[in-house]
C-alpha cells in the first residue's frame, strides 16, 4: 500500500509540475513555440523580374517588406521563397511544383496562367476565408481588379497590382494643328476627325509622314462599343452581335486614312503620331526611372480615357497580377494572413508606386496625395498625370471572361476579323458565318 501511495504522490507531483510549466508557458507566450503554434513555415512562389517586362532592380523589395510585417506579427512563422526564377521560366517552374506536390503555399499567378490553374483545381477556393474574416474588406479593392481573381464566379485569387490601358496623346502635334486635347468623354466621331485632320504629308515630298493613331485594334473598338464576345464559361461566342459591325467599319475607316502605310511604334517614338493606346505600366517605364532618360523627350504628351463607341463607354482592358493559394496547403491561415498583407496593407500597396510599374489595387492608395506626388517626381511632368482618370480607368475596366481556352478563342476571333475586313463580302453575313465557326470551336 505504501508503494502505491508513493507512486500516486509521484504522479501527482509530476502533474502539478506540468501544470505549473503550462501556466508559465501560457503567461509568457512561450506556448507559441510548440505544436500548432510552433515554428512553422509558409512558402511563396515568385519570379525575379518585373511582371511588366521592364528592367527592375527591386523585384523582391516589396515582398521582403511584407515578410517583415508578417514575421513581426507571427515571429515563429518563417516565410521562404526561391529566388532567381525569371518570369519567362516561372510558369514551367510552378507547373512542375504543382505536379510534384511541392508547390508553394501561396504564389503569384500570371494572367495568362490563371484560367488553366483554376480549371485544373490547383487553386484554393477563398470564399470561406473571405466570409469568415471580419478584417477583410473586399470593397477596398477596385471592383474590376478584384473580379480578375474570379473563375466561374468563385474567388480563387486576390489582386496584387494592375495596369489599365489608356490613350496617350501627342499634345505637340495637336497644338501645331490648332486642335484641343479631347475631354474625358470623347467618342469615335471626335477620334476620327482628329486622325483625319492630322494625317498628312508635312514636308511636301508626296509621302504621308504624320499619322493619327497606332495600336488601336478591333479589341479596343469592341470594348468601347459594348461588345461582349463570350459568355462567362466560354460556351458561346457573340461575334454576330449588332454592336460588332459598327466597330469593324470604324477600324476599316481608320486604317484607310494611312493609304497603305504601315505605322510602327518608331513613328510614335519620333513624335509623328497623335494617339497610341498604352498600358499605364508602359507609360511609367518610359519615365526617367530606372534609366534616367525620357523616351519621348521631343514632344509633350498626356493620357486620357479611350474614346467611346456609339453603343459603349470610355473604357478599356485591365491587366492584373494576382496571388493565389495552393489548394493543398497545410498552412491555410498563415498563408491567408500573408496574402492579406501583400494585397490589403496600404503600406505595402503604396510601395508598388516605388518599386514596380503597376498601379495599386486599393483605391485609397492610388488616389492618395502621396501617390500623385511620387508620380509627378518620377515623370517630371505634372500636366501628364491625372489620378482621377487613372482611378476611373481601373474601376471601370473590362474584365475578360474566365475560361480555359480563352486565348485560343481570341485567336479565332482575330482570324475572323481580319478575314471580314480584308474581304469584300457582306459584313453582317460574314459575322454570322464566323460566329457559327467559332461556336463549333468552343464546343469542341
Amino acid at each position: 500500500m505504501e508503494h502505491i501511495k508513493n507512486k500516486k504522490n509521484i504522479i501527482t507531483g509530476i502533474i502539478c509540475a506540468l501544470l505549473l510549466i503550462c501556466t508559465c508557458l501560457i503567461y509568457t507566450d512561450a506556448y507559441k513555440s510548440f505544436t500548432a503554434y510552433g515554428n512553422k513555415k509558409v512558402t511563396i512562389g515568385v519570379f525575379s523580374d518585373s511582371y511588366w517586362e521592364v528592367q527592375n532592380g527591386y523585384s523582391y523589395q516589396i515582398l521582403e517588406d511584407a515578410i517583415k510585417i508578417f514575421e513581426e506579427k507571427y515571429p515563429n512563422v518563417k516565410i521562404e521563397y526561391v529566388s532567381g526564377i525569371l518570369k519567362e521560366d516561372y510558369t514551367e517552374w510552378l507547373s512542375e511544383q504543382l505536379l510534384s506536390g511541392n508547390a508553394p503555399d501561396i504564389f503569384f499567378v500570371l494572367s495568362e496562367d490563371f484560367n488553366d490553374f483554376a480549371e485544373i483545381g490547383a487553386l484554393k477556393d477563398l470564399e470561406v476565408l473571405i466570409e469568415q474574416d471580419k478584417e477583410f474588406h473586399r470593397e477596398k479593392f477596385y471592383s474590376s481588379a478584384y473580379e480578375y481573381g474570379q473563375y466561374n464566379e468563385t474567388q480563387y485569387a486576390l489582386p496584387y497590382e494592375c495596369a489599365p490601358k489608356l490613350m496617350f496623346v501627342n499634345k505637340t502635334i495637336l497644338d501645331r494643328e490648332g486642335l484641343k486635347i479631347p475631354n474625358n468623354e470623347w467618342d469615335w466621331n471626335e477620334f476620327y476627325k482628329i486622325c483625319e485632320k492630322v494625317t498628312k504629308d508635312t514636308n511636301g515630298n508626296g509621302i504621308i509622314n504624320q499619322f493619327g493613331v497606332i495600336g488601336y485594334t478591333w479589341k479596343e473598338a469592341f470594348e468601347s462599343n459594348g461588345v461582349k464576345l463570350f459568355d462567362q464559361r466560354g460556351k458561346e461566342c457573340f461575334l454576330a452581335d449588332k454592336n460588332v459591325e459598327p466597330a469593324l467599319i470604324f477600324i476599316e475607316k481608320l486604317t484607310e486614312l494611312n493609304s497603305g502605310y504601315n505605322i510602327t511604334t518608331k513613328d510614335f517614338d519620333l513624335g509623328n503620331v497623335v494617339f497610341q493606346p498604352m498600358s499605364f505600366s508602359e507609360y511609367r517605364a518610359y519615365k526617367p526611372y530606372p534609366l534616367s532618360i525620357k523616351k519621348y523627350s521631343s514632344f509633350e504628351w498626356e493620357c486620357i480615357p479611350m474614346p467611346s463607341g456609339p453603343h459603349g463607354e470610355n473604357i478599356s482592358t485591365l491587366d492584373t497580377l494576382c496571388i493565389a493559394m495552393n489548394k493543398n496547403t497545410k498552412s491555410t491561415q498563415y498563408a491567408w494572413e500573408l496574402m492579406k498583407i501583400l494585397t490589403c496593407n496600404t503600406q505595402i500597396q503604396s510601395e508598388i508606386f516605388n518599386y514596380s510599374e503597376g498601379v495599386s489595387v486599393l483605391e485609397e492608395v492610388t488616389k492618395s496625395d502621396k501617390t500623385l506626388q511620387h508620380l509627378i517626381e518620377e515623370s517630371g511632368n505634372s500636366n501628364s498625370l491625372n489620378l482621377e482618370i487613372l482611378s476611373d480607368a481601373v474601376e471601370h475596366a473590362v474584365v475578360a471572361p474566365r475560361f480555359r481556352i480563352y486565348d485560343e478563342a481570341i485567336e479565332e476571333v482575330d482570324k475572323a476579323v481580319n478575314s471580314i475586313i480584308d474581304g469584300n463580302s457582306n459584313i453582317r453575313m460574314e459575322q454570322i458565318i464566323w460566329n457559327r465557326k467559332i461556336n463549333k470551336f468552343l464546343k469542341k
